[in-house]
């Protein structure tokens, strides 16, 4: 089968496609034909070599498929059952890929393969963050970074759904329009505005109680800056870079405030409560309240074009190969 490989960490240019053998699925595991693979920043990460993998390695955690084998000891799930997965193992971006059965989620009738592959790991971080690490309630105005990206653009609808008010930055004008149609009331462009201020106006003077940020470096004092009085900053990605180190008196110099860096891995981590979140995500987008914009795709043989795409920040919504 065909699988996009990389043997040194670096920039895009390292991912190659090659040829190469899948085993037979191991006891516990199926191997899945993949009808469309998730792109998403951590695969960047990885890449990159800043979360670092053993090289030479396979790329992508997420995609959704039919199930062409089944290995000793599976007895829940059979060949021609439509699943996706997003928490791994490393290999996703190729025409193929043997999975551990506890890692899967079925596919309800309504969610195709592709909205599959391009909500489950945006999705289930959207979940994780407002409905988990800091569950938020109907009247709150909260401040979502990246609105547009593809975390963004669910969140901003599940947050709206779940009847907050929802502010948003976005890193260029354009991106505006489509933030806006996906659930935000307010927006602003973190080029050109003075955002915490305007945060700030808006709130009264209060701040707003959490900031979820994807961004890190450049918007990590600006996000705690935003915050009331013993607010939350969840800091969930770093697209900009990794926050620089800080001394913890100025969560109290600020306000009491609360940090955290979640990931899903660790939300997701026992099997049930991975298909609890999964049932979470479809139910909302099967009710038609959150709606999943894929707004690129990309032959997997393109994976180096994608994540060219994704570094330009120029991208909306979710990206996906298409083997």
């Amino acid at each position: 089968m065909k699988a996009i490989r990389f043997a040194k960490t670096g920039g895009p240019e390292v991912l190659s496609l090659q040829e190469i053998e899948l085993p037979a699925p191991a006891p516990g595991q199926v191997r899945i034909r993949h009808k469309a693979i998730g792109v998403n920043f951590i695969d960047t990460y990885q890449r990159s070599g800043l979360y670092p993998v053993p090289l030479p390695s396979g790329l992508g955690l997420e995609a959704a498929g039919v199930i062409e084998a089944v290995g000793e000891g599976v007895s829940d799930l059979k060949p021609g059952d439509r699943v996706g997965y997003c928490l791994g193992p490393l290999g996703a971006y190729a025409e193929a890929n043997n999975v551990a059965a506890d890692r899967l989620v079925k596919l309800p009738d309504g969610v195709s393969e592709e909205t599959a592959a391009a909500a489950m790991l945006k999705g289930l971080t959207a979940q994780y963050l407002l409905k988990q690490t800091f569950p938020v309630q109907r009247g709150q105005t909260i401040l979502i970074h990246s609105a547009a990206g593809g975390v963004g653009l669910i969140a901003g609808q599940w947050a709206k759904h779940l009847g907050c008010t929802v502010i948003g930055t976005v890193g260029s004008d354009d991106k505006m329009e489509p933030a806006k149609a996906h659930g935000y009331d307010r927006l602003l462009n973190l080029r050109q505005d003075d955002w915490v201020a305007q945060v700030r106006e808006w709130t009264k003077g209060e701040g707003v109680p959490v900031v979820y940020d994807s961004v890190g470096k450049d918007t990590f004092q600006g996000s705690l800056d935003c915050l009331a009085l013993r607010g939350m900053l969840v800091s969930f990605g770093n697209s900009s870079g990794a926050v620089p180190a800080f001394e913890p008196s100025l969560l109290s110099a600020k306000g009491s405030l609360y940090l955290t860096r979640p990931t899903l891995f660790h939300y997701a981590a026992a099997p049930k409560a991975l298909q609890a979140m999964a049932d979470d995500l479809f139910a909302v987008i099967l009710s038609g309240a959150v709606k999943i914009a894929i707004n690129q795709r990309f032959p997997l043989a393109d994976a180096r074009a994608a994540h060219e795409a994704l570094h330009s920040r120029k991208t909306t919504g979710a990206t996906i190969l298409v083997p």
